[in-house]
């Protein structure tokens, strides 16, 4: 809930779009990004503007040719988005901006914990693979999320809607174990209640069932921590729906829009 007191919290000191980021924000995820090449011909943009325009893409949720003119040309802010998709560069940043803001609230870097979830949403024109979920009716992809306990996410994997959540969810947990080795304990809905799930790993997953007298929605112990999640991520109107023609280029937005989330919280309060 916003009060004078969180907004001032919050509140970004921008110089022109609230998108760019600040000294601080930069200085946390610049050891991450490609330095410049000693040799060759020197960057004709900072890296730091090429950031700013893909975060004021992700936000503003605009197609690549209406950047501002005071942004690098769409063409290079493009071709280095393609260059982060697919060195998984937002999500190795997302994984050590995660580590990093446990150990800021005192807890280990690598959780113990998590809770896994999907979210469907409608595809567009731009094509690529999709599917229909019947249960929510919608045409489209779906994003399963691994988050911990808190609502940081470790993993998000988009595929097509029509992959049913027991399906899903036994590869997300395995993709987890060389990443997040320690958990053990994971929290799902009863859509994860199958042994292609609770088998995929030595996680033990526990399933959290609804009410038995529930009518409408009802905020369920654990489960709302994801749901509390997507609707952070979905602030960025570039993921109101899944726009991006590959999986790679919706899931590297996913990873991009995680780490908007906690570059600004570890910024906020260090």
């Amino acid at each position: 809930m916003w009060t004078p007191t969180t907004r001032e919290q919050h509140s970004r000191p921008a110089a022109r779009y609230q998108t760019d980021l600040t000294d601080k924000e930069w200085l946390l995820i610049e050891p991450y990004l490609p330095a410049a090449r000693k040799t060759g011909r020197s960057r004709a943009w900072p890296m730091r503007e090429i950031i700013n325009a893909i975060f004021y893409v992700l936000r503003g949720g605009i197609a690549w040719r209406l950047l501002p003119s005071d942004f690098p040309p769409w063409p290079t802010v493009y071709r280095w988005f393609a260059a982060f998709r697919d060195g998984s560069v937002f999500e190795k940043i997302n994984h050590a901006l995660v580590m990093a803001d446990r150990e800021r609230v005192g807890r280990d870097a690598s959780p113990s914990a998590a809770i896994i979830d999907s979210q469907s949403v409608k595809t567009t024109e731009a094509g690529g693979p999709r599917g229909y979920d019947a249960g929510k009716k919608i045409n489209g992809r779906k994003r399963h999320a691994l988050v911990d306990t808190d609502g940081r996410a470790l993993l998000v994997e988009p595929h097509p809607a029509n992959i049913q959540d027991r399906d899903g969810g036994g590869p997300l947990l395995q993709v987890s174990r060389p990443l997040f080795p320690f958990i053990k304990h994971v929290w799902a809905d009863g859509g994860y209640n199958h042994e292609r799930v609770t088998t995929a790993t030595n996680i033990l997953v526990e399933i959290v069932k609804k009410q038995p007298d529930q009518v409408g929605f009802v905020v369920l112990p654990r489960r709302w921590v994801v749901e509390r999640f997507f609707a952070w991520i979905n602030r960025n109107r570039r993921l109101a729906k899944d726009f991006e023609a590959t999986i790679d280029s919706a899931a590297a937005f996913l990873y991009a829009a995680s780490a908007m989330l906690l570059i600004r919280r570890l910024a906020r309060t260090s």
